[in-house]
């Protein structure tokens, strides 16, 4: 009966790589990068100035473990498509749903942090506008991290699904009818 829950021990290491992904995207959303705009008093230029950028390894760090996540759940089950045959039933279709679904939400995942990272670790340093009127610097929009954070949370929950009924339909073995062509000796 154990067997057709999943192994434990892989539940733990989804869910943890998973909530280690989802904490990185929400530390890279509270420590985005901030500007101010800065006039240089000898030249009348005006340029941004730009605090930190710890955030975008933040968000490389939690593409990373969202990637770790998925590949230890896609490398167990060898992507539904390898190894043994899935038992025709409910256990096979709703682990087609949850395979095709989770990874759905991780490309959505990977596609925000990658961006959200990409996009506050470039910035414009300087800007040469005298007396810019209606002037802002660039940064990155609030909540692009926090979407990535909810998809690996998606992602998460969707893999734990999918490896527990991706379980219960290869517990029970598949037979394949044979055509009976030969005689019998």
């Amino acid at each position: 009966m154990a067997e057709e829950k999943g192994s434990s021990l892989v539940h733990l290491l989804v869910i943890v790589l998973g909530l280690t992904a989802f904490g990185f995207a929400i530390a890279a959303e509270r420590r985005r990068t901030t500007a101010t705009l800065q006039i240089d008093a000898s030249s009348n230029k005006t340029y941004c100035v730009y605090n930190s950028d710890v955030a975008s390894g933040y968000g490389v760090g939690a593409v990373l473990f969202a990637l770790s996540s998925q590949s230890l759940i896609m490398g167990i089950t060898k992507c539904m498509c390898f190894g043994r045959p899935l038992a025709p039933g409910s256990n096979r279709a709703w682990t087609i749903i949850y395979f095709l679904s989770s990874w759905i939400t991780f490309i959505v995942s990977e596609a925000c942090l990658i961006s959200g990272a990409r996009t506050n670790g470039y910035h414009t340093r300087y800007r040469d506008i005298i007396h810019a009127d209606g002037f802002s610097c660039e940064a990155l929009r609030k909540g692009i991290f926090i979407a990535g954070a909810v998809f690996v949370m998606a992602t998460t929950i969707l893999n734990v699904y999918y490896y527990a009924y991706f379980s219960r339909a290869t517990a029970r073995k598949v037979t394949i009818p044979s055509i009976g062509m030969a005689g019998k000796a």
